[in-house]
């Protein structure tokens, strides 16, 4: 992991219905590129798929390489809560593209959000 380069934060929010990829500098403060599900695919059911996050990828990453960032650290995150809280089909993908546009990866984290027993859940239906 060279340390000489620019880095920055890539925030992956992986659903199963979207897949957004927002690049931050490394305080999270500034935005430097952000790209969802929706501005590369038409139908609504490809937002989520891998196809959909590596054409994102490739735009987020030319863009952020053009601004003399030379590496990534990837936050990936679930939908979470009471959802599901392994991410979507896109993560991955995501993450894939990023290294194969020529940005380097440096931690991968999972940040999805866990509640610490949040609202109750549904009544069971039944006996």
């Amino acid at each position: 992991m060279a340390e000489d380069g620019k880095w920055a934060i890539a925030h992956v929010h992986a659903s199963f219905n979207n897949t957004i990829i927002t690049i931050t500098d490394q305080t999270g403060a500034e935005t430097l590129a952000k790209s969802s599900g929706g501005t590369v695919v038409k139908q609504n059911r490809d937002e989520a798929s891998p196809y959909a996050a590596m054409q994102m990828a490739e735009t987020v990453a030319e863009e952020v390489i053009q601004q003399g960032i030379d590496g990534v650290h990837v936050r990936v995150r679930g939908p979470g809560g009471n959802q599901q809280q392994n991410p979507g089909p896109g993560a991955q993908a995501t993450i894939r593209a990023l290294a194969r546009a020529g940005l380097e990866i440096g931690r991968i984290e999972d940040v999805t959000p866990i509640p610490h027993d949040g609202t109750r859940s549904p009544k069971s239906s039944g006996f």
